[in-house]
């Protein structure tokens, strides 16, 4: 459960951060399943996809 609960936080971290934040959580924590960063990537604005392209290449 600790697992499930750290996501939980790393979410509202996410939900709540300015671009740059979003970001930053989105390409470097690890060990997050497909399911948890697709997750993420739904609340990412998606005006701003190609901002976080470029950050994950």
């Amino acid at each position: 459960m600790s697992g499930d609960t750290n996501f939980l936080e790393i979410k509202e971290k996410f939900k709540n951060g300015n671009l740059d934040e979003k970001i930053r959580i989105y390409t470097t924590t690890q060990g997050l399943t497909v399911d948890q960063f697709k997750e993420l990537l739904r609340m990412f604005p998606i005006q701003h996809l190609d901002k976080l392209e470029k950050a994950m290449a």
